[in-house]
């Protein structure tokens, strides 16, 4: 998949019934993380999201407990209990006041409509001291009404996700971590009173497909992508998407072509999931998976070439990736995200067998790392009989090698070994993909220097 900016649309004939399906299919991957970000968004103001009720537009909801498997958000993590508000700055300017959280590692993370990670407020970006921070949408211009001493945070979309995380130290921990979320709030600077529009309804069309392309259509008029995206949007006129009727009343060539488009587009953007990312050692190791935010880069980001998408071309392609596999998912230079499918020899892991990954050394962080297991294909946390998800340095009852090295056993039945039994990882029965975790990486990790070895399949 390239840029669809820059693509030609394939060499159809065009306005042929194979150019349009072409063009729908590049359409579905420039739109698909819009559609998904705010699908979740509205899901989170109407339903919650996994232990997270549902909570209102410039308030934050609360996860109370780590997450398990009845949280079924896409590769959720079991290391830090979540802080999530969805923000609507059609309200106005929104004062954000954060709590010292002391020695704990906190993050903050800002995402807007279009799944673009703006800023970072917390531990690696801001510090751990208490700070107020004014939330400003798009066009915003100080007036001599912000409060002293807030640090300013643009939105690039009025619709805008915060994503906090706080790490736990095991249930007794809880209390302490429940009075740092209570401390987060929320205030707009002018109440006005008046209810936030929060995202344009769309319901559900005559097809999955037409559904998708009818969300991207309004979506994309309601919250704007960055200017040079515009022009990408632009192309897709012939089908429909950038105008005022819905695409239900579209020709009958073009929806036709927009259920192609569909088809092969969801094909190619799981399948990339598996083999668009080179293997190191049977990982799929992309420190710049998030780097496809080339345009607001505020507070906490790193505003660099290595951080920022070299090839304009792969650009797309890669946010539609991160949405699919990671959705609200961290920098590398914030939280590094290491996966894989496969074992030693290339195969697919499952648990049919069993597993052994050896760490040594174990991987370098500032804050903590964390090995959590996967189902296939909802990527959600996997249900096992001591209700473990994770295993990381802060897991209680694991046991080092003599080294210093720590080896994990993966299987879908308990090890009858009493070390591999402390270190083991639970896998479902069918197939499954690990992912490690390092939060606050050192720059072995981020240069490359420090490897993963391959997990290898027990005889």
């Amino acid at each position: 998949m390239t840029d669809q900016g820059n693509a030609d649309h394939g060499n159809a004939e065009h306005g042929s019934a194979e150019h349009l399906a072409v063009l729908a299919s590049e359409a579905y991957v420039v739109g698909y993380p819009l559609v998904a970000d705010v699908e979740q968004i509205d899901r989170f103001t109407r339903q919650g999201v996994g232990a997270i009720p549902a909570t209102p537009y410039n308030t934050f909801g609360h996860a109370r407990t780590l997450a398990g498997p009845d949280d079924t958000f896409v590769s959720i993590n079991n290391d830090t209990v979540y802080s999530i508000a969805q923000l609507d700055l059609g309200v106005g300017p929104v004062l954000l006041s954060v709590p010292d959280s002391g020695e704990r590692y906190r993050v903050l993370q800002f995402v807007d409509a279009w799944s673009n990670n703006f800023a970072y407020v917390g531990t690696r970006a801001t510090g751990n001291g208490a700070g107020t921070f004014l939330l400003v949408p798009p066009g915003w211009q100080p007036g001599g009404e912000e409060p002293p001493g807030a640090t300013v945070i643009p939105f690039p979309t009025r619709v805008a996700t915060i994503v906090g995380r706080w790490a736990v130290d095991g249930e007794d921990d809880l209390p302490a971590v429940h009075a740092l979320q209570d401390a987060l709030a929320l205030t707009p600077l002018e109440p006005s009173g008046a209810a936030p529009e929060g995202v344009p309804a769309v319901p559900e069309g005559p097809s999955e497909a037409l559904t998708f392309f009818e969300r991207m259509r309004v979506w994309s008029q309601a919250f704007p992508p960055a200017e040079h995206d515009r022009e990408a949007l632009a192309s897709y006129h012939e089908l429909g998407i950038t105008g005022a009727d819905p695409v239900a009343d579209q020709p009958d060539a073009v929806r036709a072509a927009l259920e192609a488009g569909y088809a092969v587009g969801k094909e190619a953007l799981e399948a990339s999931l598996r083999t668009g990312v080179p293997l190191t050692d049977g990982w799929q190791v992309n420190l710049h998976v998030f780097d496809y935010n080339t345009d607001y880069l505020g507070i906490g980001t790193i505003d660099a070439p290595e951080w920022t998408m070299a090839d304009p071309r792969t650009r797309y392609a890669h946010r539609a990736a991160a949405a699919l596999g990671g959705l609200w998912g961290n920098h590398a230079y914030e939280a590094a995200y290491i996966a894989t499918y496969v074992d030693a020899d290339g195969d697919q892991l499952s648990g049919e067998h069993v597993y052994r990954l050896r760490l040594h050394p174990t991987p370098p962080v500032d804050a903590f790392w964390s090995l959590t297991m996967y189902d296939l294909p909802h990527y959600f946390l996997v249900a096992n009989p001591i209700g473990r998800y994770s295993l990381g340095d802060r897991t209680r009852g694991i046991v080092y090698d003599d080294d210093g090295g720590l080896t994990i056993t993966m299987s879908a039945t308990r090890p009858t070994d009493e070390k591999a039994a402390a270190n083991w990882l639970p896998a479902p029965e069918g197939p499954f993909r690990p992912m490690l975790r390092l939060y606050a990486p050192r720059e072995d990790v981020l240069t490359g220097a420090w490897r993963l070895s391959p997990i290898e399949k027990v005889a």
